[in-house]
């Protein structure tokens, strides 16, 4: 059987910010048999500039992402909202101009992590293990713009020893949403504190995510109120980079 590739679109935050969890990523897609490349000069998927209304610039750093993704196979993200920019928004950026079939080529061959694990390569058994108890919150835009949710909860339930606890509202926002939680801070502090209220309801160890957006946001709320709870992304639980609290 050859060889399947991939290429790790690492995303900005992860790059700057938790390294880890773009490290946690090529260590499960590679325990799978998948070659990993990180082609040279990849940089951001132009999101925020599209989300801020600079369309312009955003099409120039979309344009750039999609040249470099030429001819690269599958592409992997772990982070729904990064996935959602090329797999839906390059259609509306790239719409009536030469990279409209290129476009939609990187948008048929472009996945979110646990989706790729799950529906792509068929597996939910990853070896991950931790002593503790678990809960999940789902990213916007991996739930509403891919339908990312059974495959995150798949992989989980195979995790050893770990007891998944259902959160409440699981699948309502964060609030974060990039420059809206500056814009609306405070409908956006309302929200994370609604969000922070029913994880505390399920008196978990360890909360798990797959956008590092939501960690940012949701572990600032906890460490403003003393809270224990940790915030991990799903690659750093599944590649058994998150120790259980002592």
């Amino acid at each position: 059987m050859p060889t399947r590739r991939a290429t790790l679109f690492v995303t900005c935050i992860v790059d700057q910010i938790y390294p880890t969890v773009g490290q946690a990523t090529v260590a499960l897609l590679e325990g799978q048999g998948v070659k990993v490349s990180v082609p040279r000069g990849l940089t951001c998927c132009g999101q925020m500039a599209f989300n801020a209304g600079f369309r312009d610039e955003a099409y120039a750093v979309a344009g750039r992402t999609i040249e470099v993704l030429r001819g690269q196979g599958d592409v992997v993200l772990p982070s729904g909202s990064c996935a959602t920019m090329i797999r839906h928004l390059y259609r509306e950026l790239f719409a009536h101009s030469p990279y409209a079939g290129p476009a939609a080529d990187l948008a048929a061959r472009t996945y979110e992590l646990t989706e790729y694990l799950v529906d792509v390569l068929g597996v939910t058994e990853l070896g991950a293990s931790f002593s503790g108890r678990l809960t999940y919150h789902d990213a916007c835009h991996g739930l509403r713009f891919l339908g990312v949710q059974r495959q995150a909860r798949a992989l989980l339930a195979q995790v050893r020893d770990a007891e998944v606890v259902p959160l409440t509202g699981s699948a309502e926002c964060c609030g974060f949403g990039g420059l809206f939680a500056l814009k609306q801070h405070g409908i956006s502090e309302a929200m994370l504190a609604r969000k922070l209220d029913d994880l505390a309801g399920t008196e978990a160890d360890l909360l798990v995510t797959g956008d590092a957006s939501c960690m940012t946001q949701i572990a600032g709320g906890l460490s403003r109120r003393g809270a224990k709870l940790r915030v991990r992304h799903i690659a750093e639980l599944l590649a058994n980079l998150v120790e259980a609290r002592a």
